[in-house]
């Protein structure tokens, strides 16, 4: 793209950000003269887009009232950002995302648009956020690391397509290593993003985070995906079984729906206490890596419990305790 051509779609991205922008203003901001704006917004005008000029000692240029712009000019990068956040509105019931994400397609350019798509077909969510971090656990979830897009797009391609891929994988120790998969899936949980697969040269299924994934390409060949692979469902089994720092086992009186609502599948594995004893009860296990938000979560659920295992969150428990029975005490006393 030349200079005068990137300038004039620079100062069609400024008016069209709203309000009147002055010649002073638009002539520093393009880093040329006066002239030399009225000149490209001539070229505007002749493109049919409607610049209006305001008159006055404040007067300077904008677009006319209810101008919609054609056409949405978005590189890889945003439009992908754009769609992804679209595709999460829509999965929470608004349908403006719906509407919207649809006409971003119209528009996209065949090429990226049939890219897009793949991605979409290849995508799929776990359940909404407790606001408890997952993989590893670590307390309040918060920023994520953003995938790269052309890795994002080249793996939801190698998915639609059943193609293997290969790609350099930085574990969470820095360690990088070459790595060849057959990918069954995308999966978005938590603010990450994971691919789930086998691997051909362990011949074992494994989850592998995007934002650690360099240099991804397709390979020739294809692969069948086994019956009955869920990539999500493998991604949470395989947080709730990783190996991190803290082993907690409890038992708590409630249903496995109370207990969902705050410790979902990606964060604890539930099973049934045996025995006329363990009726109404159930034993949680959690991997995590640190113990301090977990007290809240119990005080939350309002259910009585029992801690196995380890002390340190039993400590922990009655530290809380002891801090909310204080507060109480000081009100009292006030």
């Amino acid at each position: 793209m030349s200079r005068p051509t990137g300038r004039v779609l620079t100062l069609l991205e400024l008016l069209q950000s709203g309000g009147t922008r002055t010649m002073a203003e638009l002539a520093d901001r393009l880093g040329v003269d006066g002239r030399t704006v009225r000149r490209y917004v001539g070229h505007l005008i002749d493109l049919g887009v409607p610049v209006e000029s305001v008159r006055g000692r404040y007067g300077g240029y904008h677009l006319a009232r209810g101008y919609r712009l054609p056409p949405l000019m978005l590189d890889d990068d945003e439009a992908l950002a754009v769609l992804l956040g679209l595709v999460a509105g829509r999965r929470a019931g608004d349908t403006a995302s719906e509407t919207a994400a649809a006409k971003i397609r119209r528009v996209l350019p065949d090429r990226l648009a049939r890219r897009l798509d793949a991605l979409l077909e290849s995508l799929a969510f776990t359940g909404p956020s407790t606001g408890s971090s997952t993989g590893p656990f670590t307390g309040p979830l918060g920023a994520r690391a953003a995938p790269d897009a052309e890795v994002l797009l080249t793996l939801a391609d190698a998915v639609r397509h059943r193609r293997p891929v290969s790609f350099r994988y930085a574990d969470r120790h820095g360690r990088g290593s070459d790595r060849t998969l057959h990918p069954y899936g995308i999966v978005g949980h938590s603010g990450r993003w994971y691919v789930h697969g086998e691997d051909a040269r362990a011949g074992e299924s494994r989850t592998f985070r995007l934002d650690r994934i360099a240099d991804a390409r397709a390979l020739p060949g294809s692969f069948a995906v086994p019956a009955g692979a869920d990539p999500v469902e493998r991604v949470l089994t395989g947080f709730a079984t990783a190996s991190y720092r803290h082993e907690v086992v409890l038992r708590i009186r409630a249903t496995v729906e109370q207990l969902r609502a705050r410790l979902p599948a990606g964060v604890a594995q539930i099973e049934a206490v045996p025995g006329p004893e363990g009726e109404g009860w159930l034993r949680v296990l959690l991997r995590v890596e640190r113990l301090d938000w977990l007290p809240g979560v119990l005080a939350s659920l309002d259910r009585p419990f029992v801690i196995e295992r380890p002390d340190e969150l039993r400590d922990l428990v009655l530290a809380l305790a002891g801090r909310l029975a204080s507060h109480a005490q000081a009100d009292t006393d006030a």
